[in-house]
């Protein structure tokens, strides 16, 4: 019996800090788009970046390690860089602050459409990514 169609079809979902965190918790909304990611061939991602802002005491590093083992972590390249130094310049954002949600958009700008972002920052996120990525609040 073939699978029912759901309304994800091959794409990438990028999990940004906030969007690990929930899913190391199993955070029931976060737990079921990644499940449902994965069961329809997206790609589940995060930049190198994010296991770094998420590692803190809320998570704990052998759940982490377990989550990371199930994603694709993606590498921040020259490429990533420089473009997340341009989406920075066209925002007129600048400084630490900002500087992981745009290696996150950057991240997200390169993957394979479409491209689902999972964040707590949905403003800066929206404004980095423009209308090229859907971006939901977690």
């Amino acid at each position: 019996m073939a699978r029912a169609r759901s309304k994800l079809s091959a794409g990438t979902v990028v999990l940004d800090c906030e969007g690990l965190v929930r899913w190391c918790q199993v955070d029931q909304r976060v737990t079921a788009i990644v499940r449902e990611a994965q069961a329809n061939d997206f790609r589940v991602v995060v930049s190198a970046m994010t296991p770094i802002e998420a590692q803190n005491v809320r998570v704990k590093s052998d759940r982490l390690t377990w989550h990371l083992s199930r994603l694709k972590v993606e590498p921040v390249t020259e490429e990533v860089c420089v473009r997340a130094i341009e989406l920075l310049r066209e925002a007129r954002l600048h400084g630490h602050k900002y500087a992981i949600d745009a290696v996150v958009a950057a991240t997200a700008l390169r993957a394979v459409r479409p491209v689902i972002v999972l964040t707590s920052d949905e403003d800066d996120m929206s404004t980095l990514c423009g209308k090229a990525v859907k971006v939901v609040g977690v």
